[in-house]
C-alpha cells in the first residue's frame, strides 16, 4: 500500500462531511460512483487508501471505457474506408487522479483520462500494398445451396481485406474465429471421417482451399494445411485445406519485405480470392493448376462438402 500511504500523508485534509463521494464520467457520462468510505483503509486512525481497491476500480473503468481501433478497409467499390482511432484507459493517471479527488473538497467529477490506441491498418498502408496483384485463385459451387452459400460468404468476409503483415503467420481458424449458429452460420453437407454429413458452417473449407491457392501461387510459404478425407470437387486433387475449429488449420507464413493484403468476394457461383501488396515487393511466385469452371457432377447434384 506504499502509494497509497505516502500520498495520503502528503495530501491528508480535514474532509467535507457532506462531499462523502465522487462521480467517475466519461465524455460527461457516468461511468462509476465512489464513495470514499469504501476505499478508506484506516491505519492508526487516518484515513488512508485502500490502493488494492484502487487497482480494482481501473480495471472495471477501464474495460468501460475501451474502444477498440477499426481498420481501414477497402469497399466493394474500391474505395478505401478510413480507420478508426480506438482509446484506452491511461491507468496511471487515472490512479493519480483518484488520490486528488478523495482528498479534494470540492466534489467535482473526475474525468476519465484515455490514451489513443492506433489501427493496424491505415489508409495510407492500404494504398500503398493494394498495388501489385501476388496471387489469384478462384473456385466454383452450386449458389443453389443457399446454406453452403450463405456460410461462404460469412467466411469471406471474415478474411476479406486482412492484412498480414511481414513475418506474421495468417490463421485460418483463428481470423475466422469459431463456426457457430450465434455468429450466423449454418447446416451444410461435411465430411466427418470419410463420409458425408450435416454440420454447423458447412462450405467453409472452400474458402480455406481457395486461399491456400492464391498464397501458393503468390509463393507465400505454406507452414500447415491438410487434405479432406475423401477427395473434394471445387479444387484439383490434392489442393484442397481442409479447416474445422479446435482441429485442421491451414496457415501460411509472409516472409516477404512488405504486408500482403487479402481480398476475398463470394459471389454466386464462385470464390474468388486476390493476394496484393506493394510495388516493391520481393516475391517468387509459384504455378498451381487452375479449377474447373464447370460444375463437377457432385455439385450439381448437390452432394457437397465443407467448403
Amino acid at each position: 500500500m506504499g502509494y497509497g500511504w505516502m500520498l495520503g500523508m502528503l495530501l491528508l485534509l480535514p474532509q467535507d462531511a457532506g462531499a462523502d463521494g465522487f462521480a467517475i464520467q466519461h465524455n460527461g457520462a457516468g461511468v462509476a460512483a465512489v464513495k470514499r468510505a469504501d476505499y478508506a483503509d484506516a491505519l492508526l486512525g487516518a484515513p488512508l487508501i485502500d490502493d488494492d481497491k484502487v487497482q480494482r476500480l481501473a480495471g472495471e473503468v477501464g474495460k468501460k471505457v475501451y474502444q477498440k481501433p477499426v481498420n481501414a478497409t477497402i469497399d466493394d467499390s474500391g474505395r478505401i474506408v478510413p480507420e478508426r482511432t480506438g482509446w484506452r484507459l491511461d491507468s496511471q493517471a487515472f490512479v493519480t487522479r483518484f488520490y486528488e479527488r478523495y482528498y479534494a473538497q470540492d466534489g467535482a467529477a473526475l474525468e476519465v483520462p484515455r490514451l489513443a490506441v492506433y489501427a493496424n491498418v491505415d489508409s495510407e498502408l492500404l494504398a500503398h500494398i493494394r498495388v501489385r496483384q501476388i496471387g489469384y485463385y478462384v473456385t466454383y459451387f452450386n449458389a443453389n445451396n443457399a446454406n453452403r452459400f450463405h456460410n461462404i460468404t460469412l467466411a469471406a468476409k471474415a478474411i476479406n481485406n486482412y492484412v498480414v503483415m511481414p513475418g506474421e503467420t495468417f490463421s485460418f481458424n483463428r481470423v475466422v474465429g469459431m463456426r457457430t449458429v450465434g455468429k450466423g452460420y449454418r447446416r451444410a453437407p461435411v465430411i466427418v471421417r470419410g463420409e458425408f454429413s450435416e454440420g454447423i458452417g458447412g462450405g467453409i473449407c472452400q474458402i480455406s482451399s481457395t486461399l491456400f491457392n492464391a498464397a501458393d501461387r503468390a509463393g507465400l510459404e505454406i507452414v500447415e494445411r491438410y487434405s479432406h478425407s475423401r477427395r473434394v470437387p471445387y479444387v484439383p486433387e490434392g489442393r484442397d485445406a481442409t479447416v474445422n475449429w479446435g482441429g485442421p488449420d491451414f496457415r501460411f507464413a509472409n516472409r516477404y519485405n512488405q504486408p500482403i493484403l487479402i481480398r476475398a468476394a463470394a459471389l454466386p457461383g464462385q470464390m474468388v480470392i486476390t493476394l496484393f501488396s506493394s510495388d516493391v515487393v520481393n516475391y517468387k511466385p509459384r504455378h498451381v493448376p487452375s479449377a474447373s469452371k464447370l460444375l463437377p457432377e457432385e455439385i450439381d447434384l448437390d452432394v457437397n462438402v465443407q467448403a
